[in-house]
């Protein structure tokens, strides 16, 4: 079980803000988690990595994000701890990862980048090894190449970059979800696949909480929106302020970095959250054979167990998830 942050704004963070000093950072959730937690595996020390982009474009740096990976804990790496004093960054990604799929190697290490663009994943694809050959034959030779790791995120992201050489980002996260239902559904397998992936290209986010099942809740995905995310109390309290209606910072996040609830609102499952570059979030139903509509009465009974015992989910409902009369646009896209 892994989990990943992400942050936007329009102003650098330190990296030390969002990694190591809050008291519920996802480091410290690495090893302390209070909200999900995987009794089969109850730490994430099976590595980490962080990526970020720069302050201002630099035609001799480019344009892709830089990416510091590591197969030791994160709680562990002095190194880590040195760089996110010393580095901010608009748009930053990091992981923990706790091995479900693939060996404990930097190859296997979150998040991935292809040119300016920059994956992760948090879940499992169901029966992986039944599809991965099929997969591999959507990938040009250089995508095939691109594989280093031998995880099922790696390869789901370069099953999206085959999608994404015609598509716009979000057209080619659709596409990729579907395509990976078809994979799956051909081949029977037993269970669902958990697939909250995010991407960006250093401007736009894109972040889906999403299963293959009408039944069950996907891993739990949430957001924080605000003008400010600083220390209140010694400790490492943290907590998201709104001084005006303006969205300075988003913050999506396996597991809220704070524990001040009304920070943070849960994004519902078979959702995507699209991040614009000028910090518009919008949240868009993801309308396929699994997405349940809310006049359905099946809406609002989707079961906890599955994503529970595999460490994706709060065994606990005692946070209610972003109404549908949510004050972020909302849209529809059908697959």
């Amino acid at each position: 079980m892994c989990r990943f942050v992400i942050y936007k704004g329009t102003s650098p963070v330190q990296l030390s803000h969002l990694l190591t000093r809050p008291c519920h950072s996802i480091i410290n959730q690495a090893f302390d988690s209070r909200l999900r937690l995987d009794h089969r595996r109850p730490i994430n020390g099976d590595g980490f990595g962080v990526g970020w982009y720069d302050c201002m474009h630099d035609e001799e740096l480019g344009c892709q994000p830089c990416i510091f990976t590591s197969v030791t804990p994160a709680w562990n790496n002095v190194n880590l701890v040195r760089l996110t004093e010393k580095i901010k960054s608009p748009l930053v990604f990091a992981h923990v990862r706790a091995t479900t799929a693939g060996s404990l190697s930097l190859d296997n290490c979150h998040p991935w980048h292809f040119g300016k663009l920059m994956f992760m994943h948090n879940g499992g694809i169901a029966e992986f090894p039944k599809i991965k050959r099929r997969l591999q034959t959507y990938l040009s030779d250089e995508l095939f190449n691109f594989v280093t790791g031998n995880t099922d995120s790696q390869w789901a992201f370069a099953l999206f970059l085959s999608k994404f050489s015609t598509q716009e980002l979000r057209q080619a996260m659709i596409e990729t979800i579907a395509s990976i239902n078809e994979m799956t559904e051909a081949v029977n397998a037993t269970e669902p696949s958990l697939m909250n992936f995010c991407v960006t290209d250093g401007e736009s986010i894109i972040a889906t909480r999403y299963i293959n099942s009408r039944h069950d809740e996907a891993a739990s995905l949430w957001f924080s929106s605000g003008t400010t995310f600083s220390e209140y109390a010694d400790g490492g309290h943290y907590k998201m302020s709104k001084t005006d209606k303006r969205e300075n910072i988003i913050l999506i996040a396996s597991e809220p970095l704070t524990f001040e609830k009304a920070d943070w609102m849960e994004i519902r499952t078979n959702h995507m959250v699209v991040v614009t570059p000028k910090m518009n979030l919008l949240q868009v139903p993801i309308i396929d054979n699994y997405y349940v509509q809310p006049s359905d009465p099946e809406y609002g009974g989707r079961g906890i167990d599955f994503a529970a015992a595999k460490g994706f989910l709060s065994s606990r409902r005692d946070v209610n998830p972003i109404p549908e009369t949510t004050p972020t646009e909302t849209h529809s896209i059908a697959l």
